[in-house]
């Protein structure tokens, strides 16, 4: 995946927090998006499961979790009320926002990622861009081979860093790269 800076999310309502999250307010941490609806059975079997390994076995300075409750059908179903008694049966400690509604069935964030569905899994690194994002189950060796990947890089990633070209008299950096 190209590391593109990762559209900031469209929430209407949080849960577990004691404000608004941004991506903005979490740049220098990695961030673990969970897009997930309650009813769906991949989500709370697989999805929501790794969230809260993840949330609980890094470092909350270093990893932030996010819940992101993208619901595209059975709206009646699934109201914010709903979603508040479901975060606390299945005991969720991170923040949860709930998606914009969109256009059509497609909530806001979801189409800005370009999701095809729940559960969605989406990597964000420390400069606040999108490096990987998975649609269903996810191995947990991998998201956390991912995560240490990303905890690994230096806080200014060689991907921004302009190329340079020296020979014995000078050194010469290609901004236009």
């Amino acid at each position: 995946m190209r590391p593109d800076p990762a559209p900031e999310l469209a929430v209407s309502q949080w849960f577990n927090t004691n404000g608004p999250v941004s991506l903005v307010q979490l740049s220098g941490s990695v961030v673990v998006i969970e897009a997930f609806q309650m009813l769906c059975p991949g989500c709370v079997s697989h999805g929501l499961p790794l969230a809260k390994a993840v949330h609980e076995h890094f470092s909350q300075e270093q990893v932030a979790v996010i819940g992101l409750h993208s619901v595209f059908e059975h709206h009646d179903a699934m109201t914010p009320v709903s979603l508040q008694a479901f975060l606390h049966e299945y005991r969720i400690p991170f923040p949860v926002g709930v998606d914009k509604p969109g256009r059509g069935a497609m909530p806001e964030t979801m189409a800005a990622y370009g999701m095809r569905g729940t559960p969605t899994l989406v990597l964000i690194d420390r400069q606040g861009r999108r490096r990987a994002q998975y649609f269903g189950h996810v191995p947990d060796m991998r998201i956390g081979a991912d995560i240490a990947t990303l905890l690994a890089e230096p806080r200014h990633s060689p991907i921004d860093a302009p190329r340079e070209r020296c020979d014995e008299s000078r050194c010469e950096v290609d901004v236009e790269s």
